[in-house]
């Protein structure tokens, strides 16, 4: 099969042909947007648990079956706001501190199950090696000869049911990279100096199931339920949705090899318009700046991409269409790639 190669504008995209190096990208930025604001980041992780206290609050009161729909989405949605504010700690752009960082991390990503350390490490991993092939740790292309030898239950929950992947990713990774729980002090995600991190995350986690089994317990499986499952489970749809729109579309390329390197991949994303959610999930869709620049907080990301476009033009993507329109092409269109080539677009699925 001939790799298929397209481009933004009318300039094959190489690395000879990048217009604009990394320091211009940065130089056009306004300073303020690299600076995190303490107060303005504890405003956001505080709202966003008052919101969610309210939730709670409201169904409890009305233990209503007409408002649970209602309260579960809304506190789904809740809980992947929470996970932004815990992604701004893991890239050290919640504040300068790290004591602050590892804090708040932990109180935002433990509630909803994620191992903060162990997720903020391999989140590392996947932004410095975005769009790369063969290192990506997110969401990355699987090979040809590799999608045809998948079986049924792996080919399912990847393209298939993509919206429930993640609880899985984080026990098993994703096809293709070998073992590594995201959990383990021992897996091979971490480096040796990172296994006491790991340690005190699975340990919140494990605090936080205890707890969870100890209410559905004391309050009923059905209350388990209710409060808890139904909601998480939205949060893992919106958490799966949002990255899986981040690097799938069939017109951003994929590298091999020395076709790649950190800014042409970091450019290998596009944002997205969420509506009225935006500015809920903290406006994790404008994602072309977080990529390039991971230490500008949420709150700056608007600023910042306003700063870039002029500068990066064609090499700027954006898509205003319908969000679940973009899934469902994305999910037809985006399969595999070629087993050679080092500049690379996603095949559909094979008729």
């Amino acid at each position: 099969m001939q790799t298929t190669v397209r481009s933004p504008g009318s300039s094959e995209f190489s690395r000879q042909d990048l217009p604009f190096t990394l320091k211009d990208v940065k130089a056009a930025i306004p300073e303020y947007c690299f600076q995190p604001s303490v107060f303005r980041s504890l405003a956001y992780f505080f709202l966003d648990i008052g919101i969610i206290a309210g939730l709670y609050a409201i169904a409890a009161y009305l233990d209503s079956w007409f408002f649970y729909p209602i309260f579960w989405f809304a506190q789904g949605t809740m809980f992947w706001a929470l996970f932004v504010v815990g992604h701004d700690c893991g890239h050290g752009s919640f504040s300068k501190s790290k004591f602050l960082n590892n804090l708040i991390g932990h109180l935002s990503h433990t509630p909803i199950l994620v191992p903060f350390h162990g997720w903020r490490i391999s989140h590392r991993t996947h932004h410095a090696n975005t769009g790369n092939v063969d290192t990506d740790e997110s969401w990355y292309p699987i090979p040809e000869s590799k999608y045809d030898q998948m079986g049924f239950a792996e080919k399912f929950v990847r393209f298939y049911a993509p919206l429930i992947a993640y609880p899985i990713y984080l026990f098993k990774r994703s096809p293709g990279r070998g073992p590594g729980s995201h959990f383990s002090p021992k897996s091979p995600l971490f480096r040796s100096n990172e296994r006491n991190d790991i340690i005190v995350s699975t340990g919140a986690i494990l605090a936080m199931v205890a707890f969870l089994g100890w209410f559905a317990v004391q309050f009923g499986f059905l209350a388990f339920v209710k409060f808890y499952f139904v909601p998480y489970v939205i949060f893992v749809i919106w958490l799966d949705l949002v990255t899986y729109l981040h690097h799938t579309e069939d017109d951003i390329p994929w590298y091999r090899g020395d076709d790649w390197y950190y800014l042409k991949g970091a450019l290998s994303t596009i944002d997205r318009d969420y509506g009225i959610f935006n500015e809920i999930h903290h406006n994790i869709g404008t994602h072309v700046a977080h990529h390039i620049f991971h230490t500008i907080p949420h709150y700056y990301l608007k600023d910042a991409t306003e700063a870039i476009k002029p500068l990066l033009g064609d090499y700027y993507r954006v898509s205003h269409a319908p969000i679940w329109r973009s899934f469902f092409k994305s999910q037809k269109a985006c399969h595999y790639i070629a087993d050679q080539g080092s500049h690379l677009y996603y095949q559909p699925e094979k008729k």
